[in-house]
C-alpha cells in the first residue's frame, strides 16, 4: 500500500481543475483517479431546494469514471476559470486517516485576489492512493 502525503495529493487534485490544456488535464486525472472512481457533488442550495419542491428528499450529482470526471472538470474550467476569471487553491489543511483524505479549498478571483468561495473535499483512496470516491461540498 502506497501512502502519499495528503497535502501533496490535495494540491495535485486542486491543480487539475485549472489546467487549460485538455491533454494535460486528462493526464493529471488519470494519475490521480482509479478507473471506476466516482465524483459526488452536493449541488448548490437553489438546486437542492428545487429538487425538494419536486419531492426529492436527497440530491447528489455524480460523475462515474475517468471520462465523466474529465467532462465535469472541463466544464467547470470553462465556466469558472476561463469565463469567470477564477482559480482554485487548497487551504493547506489536508489530513489523512487511513485511506481517506480531507481538505478545504478556496475559489479566488484572478483579478482581485479575493476569496469568493470555497468548499470541503473528501477523497477515498484505493491501495495505490488513487481516488475511488470524491465527495465535494461547495460552500462548506
Amino acid at each position: 500500500m502506497t501512502e502519499s502525503d495528503p497535502q501533496d495529493l490535495a494540491d495535485r487534485y486542486i491543480a487539475l481543475w485549472v489546467v487549460p490544456d485538455a491533454g494535460e488535464r486528462r493526464a493529471a486525472i488519470k494519475q490521480l483517479w482509479a478507473e471506476g472512481g466516482t465524483h459526488f457533488l452536493q449541488p448548490p442550495v437553489e438546486m437542492r431546494e428545487t429538487a425538494a419542491g419536486l419531492g426529492f428528499d436527497r440530491t447528489a450529482l455524480t460523475a462515474q469514471g475517468v471520462d465523466a470526471f474529465e467532462t465535469r472538470v472541463a466544464r467547470s474550467h470553462e465556466q469558472f476559470v476561463k469565463e469567470a476569471g477564477l482559480t482554485f487553491r487548497s487551504r493547506g489543511d489536508a489530513v489523512r486517516l487511513h485511506g481517506i483524505v480531507k481538505f478545504s479549498w478556496e475559489t479566488v478571483s484572478t483579478g482581485t485576489g479575493d476569496v469568493v468561495g470555497g468548499g470541503l473535499e473528501i477523497l477515498v483512496l484505493d491501495d495505490h492512493d488513487r481516488i475511488t470516491a470524491d465527495y465535494m461540498f461547495p460552500g462548506a
